[in-house]
C-alpha cells in the first residue's frame, strides 16, 4: 500500500445501468423513457437566450422549482431541485440522516443506497422484502436513524400501499423518512397529501424516467419549508450552482406540458401491461410491477445466460448478479411497441430454438 493510501476514503461505487455507442441496439436496460421529451422543451430550447450561459445560473433555480410547486400545488419553499434525483436524495442523505443509528432500508432496492451511507459513513440495515418482494411494514417500526425506500420499488416494480406509508411514518415520528418516487407516474398512489400531516416526510421525484429527460438531470425533493432549507443550506455548502441554465429552462417547461406527459405515461402503462401478458405467454414469472419496467425470470432459461443471449441480438436488459435472491432475475425497461416486439421475437425464437436443442 502506498504511504497515503489509507487516508484515503475508499466505497465499493454504485454500477449504472451500460450506455452502448451503437445507435441500432434496442436499449431496454436503464429505464429510460422510449418517447422524445416534450415538444415544449425543444421550444423553449430553441429560443433560449444564449447569452445566459456566459451567466452563473440562478443558484435557488427559481424557474424550475417554481415550475414543480406550480404542478404539484405546494409552496416555493417546499421544493428542492438538483442535478437528477440521484442529487438530491445525495444531498438529503447528508443532510438528515446524521445519527448513530442506522437507517433502514430495503434488501432489494435502488443499489445506490448503500453507497451513499458508506460515502457519508452513515450506518445502515438492510430489512429484508418478504417472498412476493413486498416491504414488510413492521420490520420499520424499530428504533433508528431514519428509513428510506422507493415506491414503487426498484428493481421489483412493487408498490407498497398508501395507508402502510401513512403507518410507517406515524411510527417514526423523531426521523426522517423519504419516499423515493422515481416511478410514481406509472402507477400507484403518491405520498404527496401525506406531506400535509408529517413534517418528517421527504418525497423524491425526477424528470428523467416520465418526462423523458434523463439526459437533462432534474430532479427535485418536495417537504415541508424547514426541511427543504435545511437541505439547502448544505446544498450551498457543498456547490451554489448545481443545476444549469440549459436543464432549468428545459425542465421547468417539461414540467408545465402537463398534456404530453399524461400522453407518454398513458402509453408506457398500456404498453407495460400488453408486455405483462406476452411475458406470461412465454412462461416468464414476474412480481405485478407499476413502475415502467418488468422484473422477469423464467423456470427453464437461466437469467445470465439469457442476458448474454439478448446483448449478442443487440437488445440490452439489466442483470442483477447480487443479491443472489434476485440473480435469476432481469429487469426490462418498457420500450414502444416497436422495441418490445423486437424483444419478443427474439424471446420466442430463443424457446424454439432451445426446445429443439433439448429434444
Amino acid at each position: 500500500m502506498k504511504l497515503w493510501e489509507d487516508k484515503i476514503r475508499k466505497v465499493i461505487p454504485y454500477v449504472p445501468g451500460e450506455q452502448p455507442r451503437q445507435a441500432s441496439v434496442v436499449k431496454l436496460n436503464t429505464n429510460e423513457n422510449p418517447y422524445p421529451p416534450s415538444p415544449k422543451a425543444a421550444e423553449a430550447l430553441l429560443h433560449m437566450d444564449m447569452d445566459l450561459l456566459r451567466r452563473y445560473p440562478d443558484p435557488t433555480a427559481s424557474v424550475l422549482v417554481n415550475a414543480v410547486a406550480e404542478y404539484y400545488g405546494l409552496a416555493f419553499e417546499q421544493v428542492f431541485v438538483g442535478v437528477g434525483s440521484d442529487d438530491v436524495l445525495a444531498m438529503a442523505f447528508l443532510t438528515c440522516f446524521n445519527s448513530d443509528k442506522p437507517i433502514l432500508f430495503p434488501d432489494i432496492t435502488y443499489s445506490f443506497y448503500d453507497v451513499w451511507a458508506d460515502l457519508f459513513r452513515i450506518p445502515y440495515e438492510r430489512q429484508p422484502l418478504d417472498e412476493c418482494f413486498r416491504i414488510r411494514t413492521k420490520d420499520y417500526f424499530k428504533e433508528n436513524g431514519g428509513i428510506i425506500f422507493p415506491n414503487p420499488n426498484a428493481p421489483t416494480g412493487v408498490f407498497h400501499p398508501i395507508e402502510e406509508i401513512e403507518e410507517i411514518l406515524r411510527q417514526n415520528m423523531d426521523v426522517i423518512v423519504i419516499i423515493d418516487e422515481a416511478y410514481i407516474d406509472f402507477g400507484g398512489v403518491s405520498a404527496l397529501p401525506l406531506l400535509e400531516k408529517y413534517e418528517n416526510l421527504l418525497i423524491a421525484q425526477t424528470l428523467s424516467k416520465s418526462r423523458s429527460m434523463a439526459g437533462v438531470r432534474a430532479g427535485f425533493l418536495l417537504g415541508n419549508p424547514d426541511l427543504i432549507r435545511f437541505i439547502n443550506d448544505c446544498k450551498y455548502s457543498f456547490n451554489s450552482y448545481t443545476m444549469n441554465q440549459t436543464s432549468l429552462v428545459l425542465g421547468a417547461a417539461a414540467m408545465r406540458d402537463k398534456e404530453y406527459f399524461l400522453e407518454c405515461t398513458a402509453n408506457i402503462v398500456h404498453t407495460r401491461e400488453w408486455a405483462k401478458e406476452e411475458f406470461l405467454k412465454l412462461g416468464f414469472c414476474f412480481p405485478d410491477s407499476m413502475a415502467n419496467f418488468l422484473f422477469v425470470t423464467h423456470p427453464v432459461y437461466p437469467a445470465e445466460e439469457l442476458f448474454a443471449a439478448l446483448k449478442e441480438a443487440g437488445i440490452f436488459v439489466r442483470h442483477f448478479k447480487a443479491p443472489e435472491r434476485i440473480s435469476n432475475y432481469l429487469r426490462i425497461t418498457i420500450g414502444t411497441r416497436d422495441e418490445m416486439n423486437v424483444l419478443f421475437s427474439f424471446l420466442k425464437k430463443y424457446r424454439s430454438k432451445n426446445r429443439s436443442e433439448s429434444c
